[in-house]
């Protein structure tokens, strides 16, 4: 990424080993979360084939979203409280109602009191 453009951010999984090769490296990261995912206890996400992998509760997913952002955590598939810094929020485009989704948490984050921005301006 660096030789290609040292001007890029590399996006990756929040509190995964992106962040520290990035910062050996001298190039700027950016945090991933996920919407519409479970995360195991160690910060990772869980595994598509387990139960309880896809967030399919619009409310909830919303819910942990607003979480994360304010208080810079999630809880686990297990109930672990897991601490995260989250830049930038992934969900899955090819939900039926992604767009609708991505309206939605936009909003509710403007609700309260969260402003979103081009990572550019935060990274």
């Amino acid at each position: 990424v660096k030789e290609f453009d040292a001007s890029l951010i590399l996006l990756g999984l929040a509190n995964s080993r992106f962040a520290d090769a990035a910062a050996d490296a001298g190039i700027r990261f950016a945090s991933e979360v996920f919407a519409d995912r479970a995360y195991e206890d160690d910060g990772s996400l869980v595994a598509r084939g387990k139960p309880g992998a896809v967030i399919t509760d619009e409310d909830e997913a919303v819910s942990r979203v607003i979480g994360m952002v304010k208080n810079g955590t999630v809880e686990s598939i297990n109930g672990k409280t897991i601490e995260l810094k989250p830049d930038s929020i992934c969900l899955h485009g090819d939900g039926v109602k992604a767009v609708e989704f991505a309206r939605r948490i936009k909003s509710e984050l403007m609700a309260n009191g969260i402003e979103t921005a081009p990572l550019a301006q935060i990274i």
